[in-house]
């Protein structure tokens, strides 16, 4: 079965980019090709607890494992030292995706304290965009009870999109709110 914003970028985001850009053929409409969770605790070097928390609540948000993630190199300012854990992160794809980005334009983003919109300078130079979230609680799965420190996230869309501008028009037609 489709997810509901699945069916609507089909039926109403293609023909609307279509129409914005003048794409000869419709294989050349942009598309979401990945979201990507992060999350990343600098007192994990001390507490890995911490870290084992937040990668559960990044499993609950996403509905997806979340992966472990390790220091490549020590760097001594920081106290960290190679290998030692210091974050998580989950890639969404398909049908986890859609459902994903559709809880968190509906839901979660609106929960946000004195929402404005999203940055809309976050984009990378060919049409993927970037922005952080500071609280993991907006997040229904989330029961605020049980956590013990509040994190933030950083998402991350990757497009097939070629600009800035048709991954912003893409993001905007499915429904992300930007600021003005």
């Amino acid at each position: 079965m489709e997810a509901r914003l699945q069916a609507y970028y089909r039926s109403n985001v293609v023909a609307n980019l279509q129409k914005e850009f003048t794409y000869g053929n419709v294989m050349q409409v942009p598309r979401l090709e990945k979201i990507v969770l992060n999350v990343s605790i600098k007192e994990a070097t001390q507490n890995v607890k911490l870290l084992e928390t937040a990668a559960e609540e990044l499993t609950l948000v996403s509905g997806q494992k979340s992966q472990i993630r390790r220091a490549r190199k020590s760097i001594a300012n920081f106290k960290l030292r190679e290998n030692t854990p210091i974050g998580a992160r989950v890639t969404l794809r398909g049908q986890r995706m859609w459902e994903f980005l559709d809880r968190l334009i509906n839901i979660s983003l609106p929960r946000v304290r004195d929402f404005r919109g999203i940055d809309p300078r976050g984009f990378d130079g060919r049409g993927n965009y970037s922005f952080g979230v500071n609280e993991q609680i907006i997040f229904p799965e989330i029961n605020y009870d049980r956590v013990t420190k509040v994190t933030g996230m950083n998402l991350s869309f990757v497009t097939t999109a070629n600009t800035d501008a048709e991954g912003k028009a893409l993001l905007r037609f499915l429904g992300l709110p930007f600021r003005q």
